[in-house]
């Protein structure tokens, strides 16, 4: 019988630090910046049960929690394990979509989920060293909510006959298809979690949402056809952070722009892609939208490029206004096929 698997690795940047010095295990660990107006990337286990979380800034970390140990952010080794954990991974799978550096869908074939995903799990702790939840049920978004279901180091499954305990509970902001925009407005209508949103109707959520509101309709019931594409080719590669609190401060904007940066590299790399065009996003305490874009002579991938052609748009863009969002993205996508020299080497 076929499955699909989520396959996440358990607060991974940190897990490999441990990795790298066990004397951290234990210990409040978060990986990041190392000013006060830097951000986490990620924290460990210990250091979320003090509040800790990804995107804080370092001086509320550190309010929160006095004793944390903060390390800074290694990339290339953190993709050298990825690397490690999914080739593993990709053993026990017909198909692999590796979606990020730490998690990836399968889909597999097996008369027994739990002894396979149980088997898959205690392989890779075995070999590299690293933990991984897992989620398993019939569909992606169904798989990757369990896989969140029991972490660390946890296995999931949910089948048709189990949507009735585990969906009505969960956020709208965590259905796949509803963005922050999407969230807020359902919040605004007083929907926050699944069980009311169940209440709108297909044609409400039509003509409020659009064929969005359709896919909503249908993904909230446990319908999503989305398939397995070890070759998924996208049109853009981009992420965003909301602010803990406003700021016009360009030491911070330029810490968040760095971090994003990263993670951009860190998925091209995973999917050995490179872009030609760079989109910076800011939203002011007004809610307001403002955008910059620059198409480039010559496609880039790494984290130093973004983040250069980042920041010059965003000291073009920003005009001292307090801001509560940034994101950058990429797009004009294309396959890098040999080893690209950094543009600004």
């Amino acid at each position: 019988m076929n499955y699909i698997f989520h396959v996440d690795c358990d607060a991974f940047y940190a897990s490999c630090e441990e990795l790298r010095n066990p004397k951290l295990k234990n210990h409040p660990l978060a990986v990041g910046g190392l000013s006060n107006k830097s951000i986490l990337t990620t924290a460990n286990y210990k250091a979320r049960e003090f509040g800790l979380h990804s995107a804080m800034p370092v001086f509320m970390a550190k309010e929160l929690c006095p004793n944390l140990i903060l390390l800074p952010v290694d990339h290339k080794y953190y993709r050298e394990k990825s690397k490690e954990v999914f080739s593993l991974v990709k053993e026990y799978a017909k198909l692999m979509e590796q979606v990020s550096v730490d998690e990836a869908y399968l889909l597999v074939e097996t008369d027994s989920a739990k002894d396979l995903a149980r088997n898959l799990q205690e392989k890779v702790l075995e070999k590299t060293g690293i933990g991984i939840s897992i989620g398993i049920s019939y569909n992606k978004f169904l798989a990757k909510l369990a896989s969140d279901w029991k972490k660390p180091h946890g296995i999931t499954q949910i089948r048709k006959e189990d949507l009735e305990y585990f969906l009505p509970d969960i956020p709208v902001k965590k259905v796949h298809g509803i963005g922050k925009k999407t969230s807020e407005r359902l919040n605004k209508i007083g929907i926050y979690k699944v069980e009311d949103l169940l209440k709108l109707d297909y044609e409400y959520l039509i003509d409020n949402f659009g064929k969005q509101g359709a896919y909503i309709y249908h993904v909230i019931r446990g319908v999503d056809e989305r398939k397995i594409n070890p070759s998924r080719v996208r049109k853009s590669i981009g992420k965003e952070r909301t602010f803990a609190q406003n700021t016009n401060d360009m030491a911070i904007l330029s810490s968040y722009l760095k971090n994003l940066s990263e993670l951009i590299e860190d998925e091209m790399d995973i999917k050995n892609i490179q872009g030609k065009t760079v989109n910076l996003k800011i939203k002011d305490s007004k809610f307001k939208n403002h955008t910059r874009a620059i198409t480039l002579q010559e496609p880039i991938y790494r984290a130093s490029d973004i983040y250069n052609e980042s920041y010059n748009l965003l000291k073009d863009l920003h005009k001292g206004e307090m801001l509560r969002l940034i994101g950058i993205s990429l797009s004009n996508l294309q396959e890098r096929k040999q080893n690209q020299l950094s543009f600004f080497d």
